[in-house]
């Protein structure tokens, strides 16, 4: 018995494996339960009682060198087996050049958006895109009979009528009132929906950022002068702006903005490229609608409107985006046409 476990011990040190064959070989020869070393541990019983101690020790460590020489053996197929796999690249190959992705327009004008008002103290806030009546419509000082509240324009969740898909980011803005004390100054981004047919100039979704300040003796000459800034900022010192009269439920008084589109310019229009159907042959185009928040508003979210006062504005980020990059199409910032986003791979918005 001696003599043969002296034999088995040579085979396993003299033993080599360099394929996946010889290494199964070498586990059904010594390691596995029926193999040689699982043959000799059952002879053991045979042996004399005096000689079984001995014997049993020698099979112990001839089983303790087959372990160790099967784990040598599978380290080694397995970096044979990556070397062969390193060795299998082409070299001579050109290099895959880095390709860098691209912001889409609509976070680059967001982003861009956000620069030029934080510089002036504004904040950004987020609210759910699923919405109650309340923050949606009720607190907004829209009245029951209001047509914004109707099938046509709101997309309802699971047809309850207190559930609606946000129609606009105004509802953070009265979060924003309910859970801050005045001075309040903040920006609201983000997604909104209205029951609308899609096509190049209207889509189902869209995005808003809607602007907020509330504050002692806060005054309209004070959201005249934001818009200002923010006009000129995004599109040019040059750029001309004007208010019009109109009616918003959640603003009194309150005003459209318009910028000017130099439609006269013999190089082409730097807001709309030349495009009169955007400005309509007008010179102008709106982009955003403004005022000062109704008292009622004020109320509905625990503010004294007695005591303070403030301003709001709204406008889409598509119609902004549109404008500043010439995007006559509305469907194409959701279609992800890999070829129309690549055209704003780099831009320094």
């Amino acid at each position: 018995m001696i003599e043969k476990v002296q034999h088995i011990l040579k085979e396993i040190e003299e033993f080599k494996a360099e394929s996946q064959e010889q290494l199964e070989r070498f586990k059904s020869a010594f390691v596995g339960k029926k193999g040689i070393i699982g043959d000799l541990f059952d002879q053991l019983k045979n042996i004399a009682p005096e000689q079984r101690k001995e014997v049993g020790k020698q099979l112990n460590d001839l089983k303790e060198v087959a372990n160790e020489k099967w784990k040598l053996l599978v380290g080694k197929v397995e970096s044979l087996k990556d070397s062969k796999a390193s060795n299998a690249v082409d070299l001579t190959l050109p290099a895959v050049p880095d390709q860098l992705g691209s912001i889409h327009p609509i976070t680059q004008m967001k982003m861009r958006i956000i620069e030029i008002f934080e510089r002036i103290g504004f904040n950004v806030s987020e609210g759910p895109e699923i919405e109650s009546d309340w923050y949606n419509f009720s607190a907004l000082n829209f009245p029951p009979d209001h047509p914004a509240r109707e099938m046509q324009d709101t997309f309802f969740v699971e047809k309850n009528p207190d559930i609606v898909l946000r129609t606009h980011t105004s509802s953070v803005q009265i979060r924003a009132m309910e859970n801050q004390k005045p001075p309040i100054r903040t920006l609201c981004l983000g997604r909104v929906y209205r029951n609308e047919a899609i096509s190049a100039r209207a889509h189902c979704f869209f995005h808003q950022v809607e602007g907020l300040y509330v504050g002692e003796n806060v005054s309209f000459a004070d959201l005249k002068q934001t818009l200002y800034h923010f006009v000129k900022e995004m599109f040019g010192k040059d750029t001309k702006i004007r208010f019009r009269p109109s009616y918003f439920p959640f603003t009194e008084p309150s005003a459209e903005v318009d910028i000017s589109c130099d439609i006269d310019n013999p190089k082409g229009c730097e807001i709309c490229g030349g495009a009169k159907n955007i400005c309509k042959g007008t010179g102008w185009v709106e982009i955003a609608g403004s005022g000062m928040v109704h008292p009622n508003v004020l109320a509905n979210c625990g503010i004294d409107p007695e005591k303070y006062t403030g301003f709001a504005f709204g406008m889409g980020l598509e119609r902004m985006t549109q404008l500043k990059y010439r995007v006559n199409d509305l469907r194409m910032y959701s279609e992800n046409d890999v070829r129309f986003l690549r055209q704003f791979s780099g831009l320094n918005f």
